[in-house]
């Protein structure tokens, strides 16, 4: 469970309330799209914060929260059909790096497509392996290398799923303009770089 005050945003269940001494004037809101006000659950912990710690600053939660909370929200619902397949997102997000690259790719190449460790792929690759969805075939000029590539049923199943996830984002980005959805893919796009760009970020 995570315990830092940003990701402390996707723990709370909605409609958490702040704590009876919460301060008033502190209260933290989400404009909507016609520019009103409104509540949600991420200004309810920064209240929380704030009732407990007002000599912090807690803005960075408003937009760190509010993106662990999305993120954590849309990952229950875009899992719901890989669960249906018996698949974990790690295992999935290996099949995609397949099917989106469209040839055969090494362990360590896997590795760096889907941001894992050497290990976890290793582990994974064994699993889908069992299950019929990937092969490998040994390099034929360094044994030690290993090439990895979908079968047709790892393939079917890509295909089958994709679909359905990108039907429900479609769905939850329709309230937002064109220029909005422009606007946020280029914030993100941002801060990710930020991150990415960042050494000693551990990998799954």
């Amino acid at each position: 469970m995570p315990t830092g005050t940003a990701a402390a945003a996707h723990e709370l269940p909605v409609g958490t309330a702040a704590p009876a001494g919460a301060v008033r004037d502190a209260d933290v809101v989400a404009p909507d799209a016609g520019g009103a006000v409104r509540d949600d659950t991420v200004a309810g912990v920064v209240r929380q914060w704030r009732a407990v710690h007002p000599d912090l600053d807690t803005a960075p939660m408003e937009i760190i929260g509010r993106i662990n909370r999305c993120a954590a929200l849309l990952q229950q619902a875009e899992d719901a059909p890989l669960r249906r397949a018996g698949l974990s997102r790690a295992e999935f997000d290996l099949l995609g790096a397949l099917r989106r690259t469209g040839h055969e790719l090494t362990p360590s190449e896997l590795a760096r497509e889907t941001f894992s460790s050497g290990a976890a792929v290793t582990k994974r690759l064994k699993q889908l392996t069992e299950r019929g969805l990937v092969e490998r075939r040994g390099d034929t000029r360094d044994r030690r290398v290993a090439h990895v590539r979908l079968t047709d049923a790892g393939r079917g199943l890509v295909d089958g799923i994709l679909p359905e996830q990108l039907a429900y984002e479609r769905t939850v980005l329709a309230g937002l303009d064109g220029d909005g959805r422009g606007e946020l893919a280029a914030l993100l796009c941002e801060l990710l770089g930020r991150l990415e760009g960042r050494p000693g970020v551990p990998r799954a």
